[in-house]
């Protein structure tokens, strides 16, 4: 099957800016009745003006969620991914508030061959920043890879 882009055209260093979103409230109420997460610090307006924080912050895993979406959504990898590996490294280093606008910057900072004639392994770091460009959150997004050819190229 011929695909638009191969795992062959990312080098370790290249860097990717998706667009970026504003989360909402609809994101956070959505989110919390998908997951069954209503901790008050997200939900609770006067709980959360009583925290260190001032006010309600958004879930963690719905930044990361989102994350994963705006880079899906921008479309870098093309149609190359065959499967998501896993998330390491995985840091909550701000708070995200409802009302931040977040973006996420791609680095390739690892690929290798597999035993899988055709495949390779990748790791993307992914840095999701603020409005202030402030990083707010930061993993390591492992994925499989179509490949043109069958070793990469270290």
């Amino acid at each position: 099957m011929e695909h638009s882009r191969y795992g062959d055209d990312f080098e370790i260093g290249d860097v990717y800016t998706t667009a970026c979103i504003t989360v909402t409230e609809t994101h956070v109420v959505n989110w919390a009745g998908l997951t069954m997460d209503f901790y008050p610090l997200h939900m609770d307006k006067e709980y959360a003006a009583k925290t260190e924080f001032g006010e309600r912050l958004v879930h963690g895993p719905l930044v990361f969620a989102l994350a994963v979406g705006l880079v899906g959504s921008a479309g870098f990898a093309g149609d190359a991914a065959v499967a998501w590996l896993g998330a390491d490294k995985m840091r909550m280093l701000a708070p995200v508030k409802i009302g931040d606008t977040i973006t996420v910057v791609v680095e390739v900072i690892d690929k290798k061959p597999t035993s899988k004639p055709g495949k390779g392994v990748q790791v993307w770091r992914y840095t999701v920043k603020n409005q202030r460009q402030e990083s707010v959150m930061v993993f390591d997004y492992t994925m499989m890879f179509h490949m043109r050819t069958e070793t990469l190229n270290q």
